[in-house]
């Protein structure tokens, strides 16, 4: 058995790049059936994940943020 890429023939480069194709074809497939997005199989390019802040979470946390700013500038000025 073959497992350096450098003892690959042409051939054999081209099958493993066609099966590979094969494996995505069939990922996005059963990615369809099961409801998912086509292209979705594996990791990600980056970003950040499907989480989001509520906006109540949001202004609390800017509000937070504003005490935490007055104090600091309450501070500097004594």
């Amino acid at each position: 058995m073959r497992n350096s890429l450098s003892q690959l023939t042409p051939a054999d480069l081209r099958r493993a790049a066609a099966l590979k194709e094969k494996i995505a074809s069939l990922q996005d497939e059963l990615n369809r059936l099961l409801g998912g997005k086509p292209g979705a199989s594996g990791r990600s390019g980056g970003g950040r994940g499907g989480w989001k802040m509520s906006p109540e979470a949001k202004a609390k946390i800017a509000a937070a943020q504003r005490k935490r700013w007055s104090k600091l500038k309450r501070s500097e000025k004594k």
